[in-house]
């Protein structure tokens, strides 16, 4: 509540006008019923027709200064409640992009994309009518009950009766409704789950001809919500006509017992009916408070989801500033005794891994699927911090480094290929600002993208749909590639990036990296030993564990797993040469 009220309090002047806008509204609202009391009393009952002519000129000017009042407070709260909205999805999405890979996993997309639209808009909502609200609705209530007090104190108990009605109407709602607004939410998260989860695998749903399943688990959460929806939505529409009917009664009971005590002389006509409209007004400002008791609930659930997310602390903190890395080892990635586990996970994925790899020096990683290669390198750029041992940039624990710099260094290659909505050069110099057209086209031409781009109807103008949608598989990881070599960094990370390439191109690119990236540290994580067989040093991982290192005709000697994996990939001639020249050097 405490952040609301400070997001709230920088827009303090446009509440203070809000304000002052419905201050005179409510200022109107209650002299206007007097005023037509008097013309009553002394104009048509006592036949005054200056007097009816004179009061009606000046009741229209206090009409008009309570329509000028609302639309004032109606313009500033929807600027407020707006702007409130905008800074509070701008918060959300900027604590969103500072997590790591395990606070999303903790919230799943699906969940933060509802948090910062839906709830957020609930916010919105409540915020404008909250404004409006808790201004209006006790001034209002207030000053008609006092009014209505000394118009015709003797009908003030109709008052009371009505008042008590709705609050027990009030506490039942809040009482039925409010536990289904947080399942609501939860229940607006499962349907988006499902469905990105079906709209980023569309192919892979009707590959397997799966279509059918995937439309009954949709129905299954949509109907769910539905149901949920409706039993909200059926409160709400009971409610209100009970209040109506509240409303009705009270109308009905004001002129019964009204039309008595006219009769015996004890009240004028015109008084009657002002107390009439005072008491709407004070049923209306009871409605007015209801309708809040109803919705601020299901947006303190929403509130409560955001401030999940803004108040989760960040696993990975940047330090404020880097350490001054070692002029020595610039380029060099070296792990120190690492081990990393999981969060929540029993065993670790990686233990006591140490290797140095040098720039100018090609670094391969290679193993069994499931045995820590993608994990080892995403803790280079701190996707994730090592839970034991160290993992030193130049020289510098990389937890020493303030994040932007760290990144700076690095040319990272997910194993999936990203691009984003825009054009061809717009994803070739993303994070690489003040890319001329020549370099751009150098590191297509490096990434082996150039001739297909070249063929494009717009070339390196030529529009990517988000996701990279209207390229293919190739395509998509030679761009990523070449955003990765246009940013020229001082360390390259490929997370099997060559795996959706053929042979040819494989070669072709990695002969294209070699003067490229002649004074980085290259690191690469490959499925294929053909890829990785002329890598200055291959790091082999079984089980989390590193239980070889050195070159390939080294490692074929040395290490009864690369040789496994190699058997398996490599034809006899392939295996034996390498074994052939060490025994005959050896010999030699």
């Amino acid at each position: 509540m405490i952040k609301y009220l400070k997001y709230l309090s920088h827009y303090w002047w446009q509440v203070l006008l809000l304000f002052a806008g419905l201050s005179v509204q409510v200022w109107s609202a209650l002299q206007l019923p007097d005023m037509m009391s008097q013309i009553v009393n002394k104009g048509i009952v006592g036949g005054d027709q200056d007097f009816i002519m004179g009061e009606g000129i000046l009741m229209l000017l206090v009409a008009l200064a309570g329509g000028a009042g609302m639309l004032i407070a109606g313009f500033f709260a929807s600027r407020v409640g707006s702007g409130l909205a905008r800074d509070v999805r701008e918060e959300v999405f900027k604590k969103t992009m500072n997590f790591s890979i395990s606070e999303i996993s903790k919230f799943s997309t699906s969940s933060l994309i509802t948090r910062t639209t839906n709830d957020v808009m609930q916010i919105q909502m409540v915020t404008i009518l909250v404004l409006r609200m808790s201004c209006q609705a006790p001034l209002m209530g207030v000053g008609a009950i006092l009014k209505a007090l000394d118009t015709a104190p003797g009908m003030s108990w109709i008052i009371m009766l009505a008042v008590a009605l709705l609050l027990m109407l009030v506490v039942s709602v809040i009482v039925v409704a409010v536990p289904k607004f947080k399942l609501l939410q939860k229940l607006i998260d499962k349907v988006n789950l499902v469905t990105r989860e079906n709209l980023s695998g569309l192919r892979v749903v009707r590959a397997f001809n799966n279509e059918t399943h995937e439309e009954k688990k949709f129905d299954a959460a949509n109907k769910e919500l539905t149901r949920v929806n409706l039993f909200v939505s059926r409160v709400m529409v009971v409610t209100f006509p009970i209040v109506q009917l509240i409303l009705n009664f009270t109308t009905l009971m004001v002129i019964w017992f009204g039309a008595g005590l006219i009769d015996s002389g004890a009240i004028e006509i015109g008084n009657m009916m002002a107390f009439m409209q005072y008491a709407m007004q004070v049923m209306m400002s009871f409605m007015f408070l209801m309708m809040a008791f109803i919705m601020v609930p299901r947006a303190m659930v929403s509130w409560q989801r955001i401030t999940e997310v803004l108040n989760t602390p960040l696993s990975i903190k940047s330090a404020a500033k880097s350490k001054n890395a070692k002029t020595a080892q610039r380029g060099t990635v070296e792990f120190r005794g690492v081990s990393f586990k999981y969060p929540g996970a029993e065993e670790s994925v990686l233990k006591d891994v140490s290797f140095i790899a040098k720039a100018g020096q090609t670094t391969a990683f290679i193993g069994s699927t499931g045995s820590g290669k993608s994990t080892l390198i995403n803790l280079v750029p701190r996707f994730y911090d090592a839970t034991a041992g160290q993992v030193l940039v130049d020289g510098v624990n990389v937890r020493d480094y303030n994040q932007k710099e760290l990144v700076r260094k690095i040319g990272f290659v997910p194993q999936k290929g990203v691009l984003f909505s825009g054009t061809v050069s717009s994803n070739i110099a993303f994070g690489s600002a003040g890319l001329s057209k020549k370099q751009i086209r150098e590191a297509a031409r490096v990434a082996q993208a150039q001739d297909f781009v070249e063929k494009l109807d717009h070339q390196f103008e030529s529009h990517i749909a988000q996701g990279g949608a209207n390229v293919s598989g190739g395509q998509k990881q030679r761009l990523s590639i070449a955003r990765a070599v246009a940013k020229n960094p001082e360390i390259y990370i490929f997370d099997d990036s060559f795996s959706a390439l053929d042979f040819r191109t494989d070669l072709a690119l990695r002969e294209a990296l070699k003067p490229a990236t002649k004074n980085a540290a290259v690191l690469i994580v490959a499925q294929r030993v053909g890829t990785i067989k002329h890598a200055d040093q291959i790091v082999v991982l079984d089980k989390g564990r590193v239980v070889g290192v050195g070159t390939h005709q080294k490692l074929l000697k040395s290490c009864a797993v690369y040789r496994e994996i190699a058997a398996s990939q490599l034809g006899d001639d392939e295996l034996k040469a390498p074994l052939k020249v060490a025994k005959e050097r050896a010999n030699g």
